[in-house]
């Protein structure tokens, strides 16, 4: 089995990389997880995850000669690092590699990635600008949408929303982060709003902030915070539901790569 989440907020800034690694910590413990860094314009999971010294990235399968640092040919498993109970594949931040990649070139990666997980979590861009931001959210199953709880936020994620339905992507669930106190009428809006559940509110939190300093996922370096236990919350409250790994491989490679969003 396998199906794939695109971790999406339609803003920056909302802990969407956090949440990514997070959720797939969590999900690790009943699933078989990998974690894909599919912001390929403003890549950071890498530094989330102890990974700013990976010798091969996503970047470098984009390239048309999907060649590594020393022009060798490289495949998605020089890519792939077992981290913290799941697989990650990180990319770089190199303005030139970036600005040579081929976005369409991710359906082909997480093809491959798709025959040997359970989970397949793609961190996704923080904006709908290009057909690279858009991807992860058309090649997803189902989209877990990051907020936080301010009415700006709430209406970006509802273009999320609103373009995952216009490509037949699911919501598995809204998620609020850098919560101070509750939610408020803000939670009753995003019930009445949104097509998935709320997941959870994770508060702000000082442990969030000095695991990314530390160059780790939150669940590693502060397994017991209050945010902690919110994210494992939120990750019981997503239910994978079982495909043939080659139907979504197949789906993935002949997915519409869109023109604009």
């Amino acid at each position: 089995m396998v199906e794939a989440f695109a971790v999406a907020s339609g803003k920056g800034g909302t802990g969407k990389t956090t949440t990514t690694l997070a959720l797939g910590m969590a999900l690790a413990h009943r699933y078989d997880v990998t974690v894909v860094d599919a912001d390929t314009g403003m890549a950071n999971l890498l530094f989330h995850a102890g990974l700013a010294d990976a010798p091969v990235t996503l970047q470098d399968l984009l390239a048309p000669d999907a060649g590594g640092p020393d022009g060798a040919a490289v495949d998605v498993a020089d890519a792939t690092y077992e981290r913290h109970g799941m697989r990650v594949v990180p990319c770089g931040t190199s303005l030139a590699a970036f600005e040579r990649s081929d976005p369409a070139r991710l359906r082909e990666v997480v093809a491959e990635l798709a025959a040997d997980t359970d989970v397949l979590l793609l961190d996704s861009p923080a904006t709908l600008a290009s057909k690279s931001a858009v991807l992860p959210i058309v090649l997803a199953d189902r989209v877990v949408v990051v907020t936080q709880p301010t009415i700006p936020a709430l209406s970006d994620a509802l273009k999320v929303q609103e373009y995952a339905a216009s490509y037949g992507t699911g919501i598995a669930g809204v998620l609020f982060n850098k919560v101070r106190g509750d939610l408020g009428s803000v939670g009753d809006q995003a019930e009445r709003y949104f097509e998935g559940p709320t997941l959870g509110s994770v508060p702000d939190s000082d442990a969030a902030r000095a695991a990314r300093d530390a160059g780790e996922p939150l669940l590693a370096h502060a397994p017991d915070s209050d945010a902690a236990a919110t994210y494992r919350a939120a990750a019981a409250g997503i239910d994978p539901e079982p495909k043939a790994a080659g139907d979504v491989a197949d789906r993935f490679r002949s997915a519409v790569v869109p023109e604009r969003p």
